[in-house]
């Protein structure tokens, strides 16, 4: 299942963020694609503070991995830019992270193909004129009931 919509502004895509957070399944792994400046980032921290994150919300681009508590587990924002493969994987303790995060967003996960789980959602943003547009597919049947409750 794919939907598609529009996103007019930095509003429609933090309401976007709260409508995917507040339907996720226990557990999920989302992939967030799109080129330098689509709204990634603006999209992660917008879903992290719909799940009551508070305070700072530092963008991973150096650490590679920032970890936030929740109230059930915790969430875990990645941004991939800075690797050059999949082998740098290891160094980021994603066994510890698979078995401590509910929800991990991962940004430019082509940079770690074949080391990260698999999606159960892939989001493609792009530039649309003003605002962005959002593609989504499933990637897995917990992807697709999301989707599913998405799109309704």
């Amino acid at each position: 299942m794919n939907h598609e919509l529009a996103l007019s502004d930095a509003d429609a895509t933090a309401t976007l963020a709260r409508s995917l957070a507040l339907s996720a399944p226990e557990r999920a792994v989302v992939y967030l694609h799109g080129e330098l400046g689509a709204g990634k980032s603006t999209l992660a921290r917008a879903w992290l503070r719909a799940l009551g994150v508070t305070g700072a919300i530092k963008s991973p681009t150096y650490t590679l991995v920032e970890r936030y508590p929740l109230a059930r587990g915790e969430a875990a924002h990645l941004d991939l830019y800075r690797l050059a493969g999949a082998g740098e994987l290891d160094f980021l303790g994603l066994d510890e992270l698979a078995s401590e995060a509910r929800l991990w967003l991962v940004e430019w996960p082509e940079r770690g193909q074949g080391g990260l789980p698999a999606p159960d959602l892939s989001l493609h943003l792009l530039h649309d004129g003003p605002g962005r547009r959002a593609s989504m597919a499933a990637g897995s049947p917990a992807g697709e009931a999301w989707l599913g409750r998405i799109a309704s």
